[in-house]
């Protein structure tokens, strides 16, 4: 028996010096007589972690993945892919292409290329529908949704999940599949399709994708292989997966995998090594507060939270405790990791219960007066080596840090709500942050399973002082003859999945009405101003949770309101500006356009590291489309 083990750190990658020894490995069991069998499987915690992305756009070396998976399926002696850990795309495409698929029970499995605004590129499309079905396939393949080992089993893509030894477990398949003709996968039919249930599943998936070409390509491409050969199957994938492979919209995903890399690497923290945390404090237990006290439980994290009074902590443990509950309710959570969480929890009404904590979150209102005397009770309560975060979304940090005998000691960690679901954190590093605090920051984020992006301290730090901009030139178009359900309409066809008035409405006006009056005061008579969200704050319109902001809210459902419009129109007639219609593409071009200027200012103060960090965070806090790879990507400055 010949067991191949890969070993390519630090994922698995198909790069084409493992496809070429995968290939002569297969070709060397095809001519020994005393190999009865192959098994492969792969070293660490992933099996194959897909195709190697660092080979897009160059020159591919021969064995192509396609030509690898078909070699595989080809042989006469079985072949059994012994599953330890990941095999995404092109590495479950090398399971499917094995004669016998065998997983530990931590395999995930899945076709995530979509995610790279691409298709499947080596049989993925044709073969996973003969296992799984077409309805099941297609779900995977256009969402790109991993499965685990029982799901894998139930769905018929892998045939046992391994108890014990897995590559032990392959041998003895492999050996008892020596002398039987191979069942290639390729080989079987595809079950009957269930046109009812793959239409709903399709519907869903393309609403989703928000103009994202390679979902819609690959449920073509997955229906498809019901009504036709493998072989002209797999030459239509490859068409489409090359395609694809060269679209804008695949080099702006491309952009957005490497800008995640790159993020990690922060200037001033070579060699630097974070501080050890276990037990973390947040004090203010509300929708943020529960939603952090969330991650940090299903991290591992003891959590101590402090709210005000007795009452309020304990609303705020039922708040978390809700949180679980729903989590269990969903399957994402069992009553005994619910339990264990619970068990890592404190809540109390008194500061001094944070004495023995390593970090401390505020997530308290924000007021530069209220979070002041908070660090000042703070900083003699908790321990002098421990850390103080800020989770302010606009206050300058530096202040806070200078009402402690430790600045060094402050770091800002602004989470986006609801922290237990949004992926970003911005970590502030502020005048004084010590390199390992703000190290310290960075690792806690990525623990609590978080993208951290470093800001440098500005008001409203990277992602509001862009989406401050955004705001700023909706408004001006709305001064120049847009209405906000034309400028709605525009950004929702360039793919974000809300408008900016929309957005506004849904966040709330008053928290932006507050931050413009407290600018008032030093704010240059000479800027052009828009009034119109201040004559909607003063009438009450705050939003869509006051039943009326930008839009009405009948029955909850978002209209049109005349009032709005007449109240654009006045404030218009009151600076003599002429209307004029504006196009959706002027509208998508300014609104991109004032993003990028603002991507600048920031760039040139140092406020971000580079221009693809700034792309994270308005793609994953702020709901600019991945497939257009950021407001900066998008302007030519990556």
């Amino acid at each position: 028996m010949l067991v191949v083990t890969v070993d390519n750190p630090p994922v698995n990658a198909a790069s084409a010096d493992m496809r070429q020894g995968l290939f002569a490995a297969i070709d060397h069991a095809a001519t020994a007589d005393e190999i009865i069998g192959v098994v492969i499987t792969g070293a660490g915690k992933t099996f194959v972690g897909g195709a190697d992305i660092r080979e897009f756009g160059k020159p591919m070396a021969e064995p192509l993945l396609p030509q690898l998976v078909n070699h595989i399926e080809a042989s006469e002696k079985p072949v059994v892919a012994a599953i330890n850990g990941a095999a995404l795309g092109g590495g479950l495409e090398i399971a499917l292409g094995c004669h016998h698929r065998i997983a530990a029970p931590v395999a995930k499995l899945g076709l995530p290329e979509v995610k790279l605004g691409i298709v499947p590129g080596a049989g993925g499309t044709q073969r996973l529908p003969r296992l799984a079905g077409v309805v099941a396939a297609a779900e995977m393949a256009a969402t790109g949704r991993m499965v685990g080992a029982e799901e894998a089993r139930a769905l018929g893509i892998v045939d046992a999940v391994a108890d014990g030894d897995l590559v032990a477990s392959a041998v003895a398949a492999a050996r008892d599949l020596a002398g039987r003709p191979p069942r290639r996968t390729g080989g079987l039919p595809v079950p009957a399709v269930d046109g009812e249930a793959f239409d709903r599943m399709a519907t869903k998936v393309l609403t989703c994708a928000r103009g994202q070409d390679a979902p819609g390509e690959a449920l073509r491409l997955i229906r498809s292989a019901a009504d036709r050969g493998l072989a002209e199957g797999l030459v239509d994938e490859r068409a489409t997966f090359i395609r694809l492979r060269d679209s804008e919209q695949a080099k702006a995903l491309r952009h957005v995998f490497f800008a995640e890399r790159a993020a990690a690497k922060v200037d001033g923290l070579e060699g630097i090594e974070p501080l050890w945390v276990a037990h973390i404090g947040i004090v203010g237990l509300g929708l943020m507060g529960s939603g952090i006290a969330i991650a940090a439980l299903d991290a591992g994290y003891a959590v101590t939270g402090v709210e005000t009074t007795a009452e309020a902590a304990a609303k705020g443990r039922e708040r978390i405790a809700g949180l679980l509950d729903r989590n269990v309710a969903s399957g994402r959570l069992d009553a005994a990791g619910r339990e264990k969480r619970l068990a890592r929890l404190t809540v109390s009404d008194r500061m001094e219960d944070l004495a023995e904590v390593d970090l401390v979150i505020e997530a308290v209102f924000d007021d530069l007066k209220v979070k002041t005397e908070l660090f000042k009770r703070l900083d003699a309560s908790v321990r002098p080596d421990a850390i103080l975060a800020t989770n302010t979304s606009y206050l300058d940090p530096d202040v806070l840090a200078a009402a402690t005998l430790r600045p060094e000691r402050v770091v800002g960690l602004h989470f986006f709500s609801p922290a237990n679901i949004m992926r970003l954190v911005e970590v502030v590093r502020c005048a004084k942050t010590a390199p390992d605090v703000l190290a310290t920051g960075l690792a806690v984020a990525k623990r609590l399973g978080k993208l951290p992006v470093v800001s440098g301290v500005t008001e409203g730090f990277i992602g509001n002082s862009i989406f401050s901009a955004y705001r700023r030139e909706a408004e001006f178009l709305l001064e120049d003859g847009a209405l906000p359900q034309e400028i709605d309409a525009a950004m929702e066809s360039y793919g974000f999945a809300m408008g900016p008035f929309a957005v506004f409405d849904l966040t709330g006006l008053e928290i932006a009405w507050a931050r413009r009056k407290r600018q008032a005061a030093t704010r240059d008579p000479n800027e052009r101003y828009v009034e119109i969200a201040d004559r909607l704050c003063e009438a009450g319109r705050f939003g869509q949770k006051a039943g009326r902001g930008w839009y009405a809210y009948p029955d909850g459902k978002r209209t049109v309101d005349r009032e709005v419009t007449a109240l654009i129109e006045a404030a218009r007639a009151k600076k003599a500006i002429v209307p004029r219609p504006i196009e959706a593409d002027e509208i998508v071009s300014r609104l991109l356009g004032a993003m990028a200027a603002e991507g600048d200012r920031l760039l040139a103060n140092r406020i971000a590291q580079r221009a693809s960090d700034i792309d994270l965070v308005m793609i994953n806090g702020y709901g600019f489309p991945a497939h257009k790879g950021g407001p900066m990507f998008a302007a030519g400055r990556t």
